[in-house]
């Protein structure tokens, strides 16, 4: 399970190879109640540049927390 990190979180590289707890919070584009209740261990392999959000999932990792029509969620993290 792998994510990138957008600019806020990357930091010069300093959280890449890190682990992240991820859990989703909310909808964030009208889609109504994506998440489902688990949380997924991630970790940093990339920047994402220009990013809106603090983390790119990966398709697996983020089907693990919401559901794959929501796009865009609210999340939660910690290391």
């Amino acid at each position: 399970m792998i994510a990138a990190a957008g600019d806020a979180l990357w930091k010069n590289g300093a959280v890449c190879g890190k682990k992240f707890t991820v859990k989703c919070t909310g909808p964030r584009n009208g889609v109504p109640h994506p998440c489902t209740g688990k949380s997924v261990t991630v970790k940093v392999v990339d920047q994402c540049p220009g990013c809106p959000s603090t983390m790119d999932l990966s398709r697996e990792a983020f089907e693990i927390i919401a559901k794959p029509v929501a796009g865009i969620i609210n999340m939660d993290y910690k290391k």
